[in-house]
């Protein structure tokens, strides 16, 4: 208990230092001067396209993870300590293809520990699939307050964007296997533009990005990287078959299906009111039907979910297809709206069948908006146990 409180208080100098103030609701960036709250359409703000993120066409022969260009990069609104380099990489779509992603990495002021800096590979929450919605855009790199903190810790962070967002590749969307596979060849290019990086890496998650860390720890008991010691999973889990149950279901689901599986016909799923706005979705980064006078009945088909397509994604975006044979801690809100506790605890509860070594925290008062900030304390002493080599610990059931 004593190491948790004194990583807990680092921690919250660490988000200080970052220029983060701790509010009921989570991290709000605020102003190195005046110390009041930024302005949400001064944090959100993106920057344009550039030619950075233009790969070269026809793609030069690489391998996944090889590095294609880097720069230095210096106005986003992080703190001082704090360096940003964009980075372009090859890496490889759902369908085997080689295509090019962007990202960037964090990293801290000075002389870096002599087996280089520990890294954290960060998996985002996403937002949309257009060029314009990569956080690489992004003038706080989308979660540059919660990045800083780590990085305000000793940590390097390497944060891909997805292929297709940045890019101009398609993006899969919520697809688990397609974002772990760009977070994981982020680790290679990510060193080879900054070789002060060390060799042993985590990854982390939020939302959907949490999914994709789950990913990377099954797509590695097959790689196996001696590197990777970990992943943790900052959301709920859950069987996508029942999460787009939902009349929520944005049309991005059918632009990542499309993506994965090329025969598709979107138009096997959606109405001609529905394939208006289909058209939309590589325009901005909202769903398109959210902000449409149609209702879900207007813009599905019905039994668009039995689609053959439809039901392949959806299977293979199930968490816990294979077994880790690296820890993982899972954090998650009961008072999460989008995934119940119960459906996280029967996805947790399949895993550890399988084998898996998982340390799962019911957070029974945290808001999702506050999840990140309040299990902070959890994060970094789970993290420092797996760099330091002690053994992780487990409350995995086979019960939910």
């Amino acid at each position: 208990m004593k190491l948790l409180r004194e990583l807990t208080g680092r921690a919250f100098l660490a988000v200080t230092a970052a220029g983060v103030f701790l509010s009921p609701t989570g991290f709000q960036p605020v102003d190195g001067q005046t110390g009041n709250l930024k302005p949400d359409s001064e944090v959100r703000h993106n920057f344009p396209l550039d030619k950075f993120y233009d790969a070269p066409k026809p793609l030069p022969a690489g391998k996944p993870g090889d590095l294609l260009r880097s720069v230095e990069f210096d106005r986003y609104a992080l703190p001082p300590g704090v360096n940003a380099l964009r980075i372009l990489y090859h890496s490889r779509s759902a369908g085997g293809q080689d295509v090019a992603t962007s990202g960037v990495v964090l990293y801290p002021d000075g002389k870096p520990p002599v087996a280089g800096w520990p890294v954290i590979a960060w998996a985002h929450s996403v937002d949309g699939v257009a060029r314009c919605c990569a956080p690489s855009l992004a003038r706080n790199v989308q979660h540059g307050p919660y990045l800083s903190m780590y990085v305000n810790l000793g940590y390097a962070v390497v944060a891909t964007d997805y292929a297709g967002l940045g890019t101009a590749f398609r993006n899969a969307f919520s697809d688990i296997q397609s974002n772990a596979t760009d977070v994981i060849y982020a680790i290679p290019a990510a060193r080879a533009a900054l070789p002060q990086l060390g060799v042993r890496w985590i990854a982390v998650g939020i939302g959907e990005g949490g999914s994709a860390v789950i990913g990377v720890a099954e797509l590695e008991r097959d790689i196996r990287d001696p590197g990777y010691l970990g992943s943790i999973a900052i959301s709920g889990l859950d069987d996508p078959r029942e999460r787009y149950k939902s009349s929520e279901t944005p049309l991005f689901l059918a632009y990542g299906i499309k993506t994965v599986y090329p025969k598709f016909d979107v138009k096997d799923i959606l109405t001609d009111k529905g394939m208006e706005l289909y058209a939309q979705v590589v325009e901005s980064c909202s769903d398109p039907a959210r902000q449409s006078k149609y209702s879900p009945a207007d813009i599905w088909k019905p039994n668009w979910a039995n689609n053959s397509f439809v039901q392949q994604y959806l299977a293979r975006n199930t968490p816990g297809q294979k077994t880790s044979e690296r820890p993982m801690l899972i954090i998650s809100s009961e008072l999460d709206p989008s995934t119940p506790i119960n459906r996280t605890a029967e996805m947790i509860s399949r895993m550890c069948k399988r084998g898996d070594r998982i340390q799962f925290d019911r957070y029974t008062e945290s808001e999702m908006s506050g999840l990140f900030g309040d299990s902070v304390g959890d994060q970094i002493s789970w993290m420092e146990a797996r760099f330091s080599g002690r053994p992780a610990t487990s409350n995995c059931s086979e019960k939910p």
